[in-house]
């Protein structure tokens, strides 16, 4: 219904705007603080819709507009009684719609005319009017009034610092008296009810005489102007140009009685500030020196700016240390417990550095630095410690920067300066014993603007940052009570130097009992509430979060875990809002239609299900995966196929693999003479993605032995491990990472290097009890653990019939 009226009101005002108009009648469009003369051309803004429709009309029906000046500009909806009476017709020249949606006029001024009456029936306004034709009274007076404004005129234009030639010309060459004084009235420096007085004055001697007056009152200003800069340049000869421009400023001000009382109160303010900032005396005397500068320095100088925002640094930066509220390890433990679940390694390392804080206060504590997969928490970890502590927490992404002037700031001589992100980050905090959390920090880059790292060397190292020198604050800031804790996902990419200042910290991916605990803690309360859902309102059991960790996600956080649940959680949105009465079950069958097919499946089994395959593991930097070896041959030459975008290293562990197989072909009943025969192709699956590494080296042995011997490995067991020529397995990384990945794709068996047993520790105790653990020193017990029974001749037949067709 209401739709409906605003239709047909909208039809009304286009049926009134398109009504016919009398024939002696005018448009009127009414103007603010401007008035327009005969002779020239003005742009007018329409800001109204009342003018844009005027306007539209006009040029619709190719007639001319009346421009009238409003009495009072404030007023924003005019009426006939708030309107001059006295205007100016006006020929539209263009009408411009701007992008933004503003239209504007330009209009040209033809003749004045007097409004008789206002008429209705138009959304704008329109008026019977009078014209009011120019008269040329021809006396010796007139004359000579004609010719001393147009002497005033030439003389104001030459006073005027940038005048254009043009309309000197212009002036020269007008005829016309009247012409003339509506044209110098239009320019000249006067006010909006002056000009309208000027409109209204019909009579020519008259006008003349008005707008000699004022443009008198304007020249005697120019030439006291003028004569100000010239008494002030010539007592300053000797002078450079800044106490030039300061002393003229001066003459003026004194002239027009203007005092300098905003400075004043300004600079009294800045030097309250100071001595409120508790600063170190190095830096309140350079504060106080660079103070003394801005007393001196007029505010129309550039560098005024530029100081005053130094001294607001200056004195906004926390340089007094706040009293500390004592830590309780009881609530830190507290703490720590409600926000994460597992790491109770990392938890307990926390607690440690908490609780050496506690005891020595002014110690130089350890920068900590967690490293682990995306995900699992290493942010929010640092967000705790500052609960814990009671501390202010801020945080610096370090990811991309590659500019040391990020870390140390710019030199204040550039334009656009500003300090470093770690004194922004302090200011931003407002204490200068904040947690600071350095997000990314392996993900740091360099370029030809510096090393960002190594300019970090110095805010990092505890026997440095006590005097740390930003560059655009150019004085010493003790960044010593700060707390850092630095973020990464894989500590290759961080340099020896920066990574020696730090405690590594690793957080390992989560196990499935994680993961679900996790989810039903966190992510389904804060999915909850971030989806306007109520607990009572949806039910999520528990195997269906399991469905969603083992088959809709495979991470080492719960990153994903948390984005498939605010799916599902989406979907129950959307039935309540539609008027489902609650609460809603999600069990384990509905997410194949919430959420599709699952996209990941266990492949373990399929993979390995032929000769020639064996489960590798992999470390990634977001976390550890299976990695799939196949081995297959063909007639040939004797030649190793390596594909799969693998890098140098993994190459030479393919050929170190094929030549142990080949030194020890009799032990596994293989004929030497198939190698001479025989092309041997290693493929590792995922070829899009690049790999490298010696991890593989195990794996690819065994897939070899498998090959040639024809017998499976193991669909249980997955193994890693560095070779030598001499058959022994060498020890490898990211141990933790694989096992746990393992875990996660359902391996039940894993073979890692005797060597590596000190890492056993490490690996989750949910993990540990769920696994077998084979320790290898040499690749015989590899091949024996690994590969099973020998297959009947039968059954080797029919092994050779599916290789061949797969």
């Amino acid at each position: 219904m209401a739709d409906q009226q605003a239709d047909a009101a909208g039809a009304e005002t286009l049926d009134k705007a398109s009504a016919p108009l009398p024939p002696d009648a005018l448009i009127i469009v009414p103007v603010r603080g401007m008035a327009l003369f005969p002779g020239t051309v003005l742009p007018i803004a329409l800001a109204r819709p009342r003018s844009v429709l005027a306007a539209q009309r006009a040029i619709r029906e190719q007639k001319p507009v009346g421009i009238v000046m409003q009495r009072n500009a404030e007023v924003e909806d005019p009426l006939p009684v708030d309107l001059h009476r006295m205007g100016t017709v006006a020929n539209i020249v263009r009408y411009i719609t701007a992008p933004d949606g503003t239209h504007h006029l330009v209009c040209q001024g033809d003749q004045r005319f007097r409004v008789v009456e206002y008429l209705n029936g138009w959304p704008f306004f329109v008026a019977e009017t009078v014209r009011i034709p120019e008269s040329t009274p021809s006396s010796d007076e007139i004359e000579a009034r004609f010719v001393h404004l147009k002497r005033q005129a030439i003389e104001a234009i030459q006073l005027l610092p940038q005048a254009p030639n043009e309309l000197l010309a212009t002036i020269e060459g007008m005829t016309s008296p009247g012409a003339l004084a509506d044209l110098v009235a239009t320019f000249m420096d006067a006010t909006p009810d002056e000009k309208q007085e000027i409109l209204e004055t019909v009579d020519i001697g008259a006008r003349i005489q008005r707008v000699s007056r004022l443009l008198a009152h304007r020249i005697e200003i120019l030439r006291l102007s003028q004569e100000i800069g010239r008494e002030t340049k010539a007592s300053l000869d000797a002078r450079n140009r800044e106490v030039l421009l300061r002393e003229q400023m001066a003459a003026i001000q004194r002239q027009l009685g203007d005092t300098d009382e905003g400075k004043t109160a300004e600079i009294a303010e800045l030097e309250k500030a100071i001595s409120n900032a508790q600063m170190p005396k190095e830096v309140e005397d350079q504060a106080r020196k660079e103070l003394r500068r801005l007393q001196r320095m007029p505010e129309a100088a550039g560098e005024y700016g530029m100081v005053r925002t130094y001294l607001d640094w200056l004195v906004e930066l926390p340089w007094a240390l706040p009293e500390e509220a004592p830590i309780d390890i009881a609530t830190a433990r507290r703490i720590l417990d409600e926000d994460h679940f597992g790491l109770e390694k990392v938890k307990r390392r926390i607690i440690e550095y908490l609780a050496v804080r506690k005891l020595a206060p002014g110690g130089k504590a350890p920068i900590l630095c967690f490293v682990g997969p995306p995900g699992v928490g290493k942010t929010s970890l640092g967000q705790s410690i500052a609960r814990a502590m009671n501390r202010k927490f801020v945080r610096v992404s370090l990811g991309g920067v590659h500019d040391e002037a990020e870390i140390r700031g710019h030199r204040r001589t550039y334009i656009g300066a500003l300090p470093g992100n770690i004194i922004q980050a302090i200011r931003k905090a407002g204490a200068r014993n904040c947690v600071m959390m350095l997000d990314e920090i392996d993900k740091l880059g360099a370029g030809i603007q510096g090393d960002p790292s190594s300019a970090l060397l110095e805010v990092l190292d505890p026997e440095q940052n006590n005097t740390f020198r930003d560059n655009y604050l150019a004085v010493p800031f003790d960044l010593s009570r700060v707390v850092f804790i630095a973020t990464a996902n894989m500590l290759d990419t961080i340099p020896g130097p920066l990574r020696d200042r730090m405690e590594i910290i690793s957080l390992p991916g989560y196990t499935a009992s994680e993961k679900l605990q996790i989810a039903r803690r966190y992510l389904v309360p804060r999915q909850l509430e971030a989806n306007g859902l109520k607990p009572d309102q949806v039910k999520i059991d528990d195997e269906a979060l399991r469905t969603i960790i083992q088959h809709y996600t495979r991470e080492a956080g719960v990153r994903n875990l948390e984005r498939e649940i605010g799916r599902v959680l989406r979907q129950a949105a959307m039935r309540v809002a539609e008027g489902e009465k609650g609460p809603i079950a999600i069990t384990a069958g509905d997410l194949a239609g919430i959420l599709g097919p699952p996209p990941f499946e266990d492949e373990v089994a399929m993979r390995t299900s032929v000769p020639g395959v064996a489960t590798g593991l992999a470390w990634t930097p977001v976390g550890g995966d299976i990695l799939f070896i196949e081995a297959t041959a063909t007639p040939g030459g004797g030649r190793l196929i390596l594909t799969g975008q693998l890098g140098e290293v993994m190459r030479e562990s393919a050929q170190a693999a094929l030549s142990i197989v080949k030194n020890r072909a009799a032990a596994y009943g293989i004929d030497p003479a198939r190698f001479e025969k025989t092309d041997i192709h290693i493929h590792v699956p995922a070829g899009a993605t690049p790999k490298d590494g010696p991890s593989a080296g195990v794996a690819m042995f065994m897939a070899l032995v498998s090959l040639m011997t024809n017998r499976n490995v193991r669909n249980d067991t997955a193994m890693t491990g560095e070779i030598s020529l001499r058959g022994l397995v060498l020890p490898v990384g990211g141990i933790k990472e694989k096992v746990v990945a393992a875990h996660r794709a359902g391996i039940r068996r894993v073979m890692l290097p005797a060597r590596n047993r000190k890492d056993f520790e490490d690996i989750p105790e949910e993990v540990r009890q769920q696994l077998t653990f084979v320790w290898l020193e040499r690749v015989d017990e590899a091949a024996a653990a690994a590969l099973e029974p020998q297959p009947s001749s039968e059954g080797a037949a029919t092994s050779q019939s599916v290789m061949r067709s797969g």
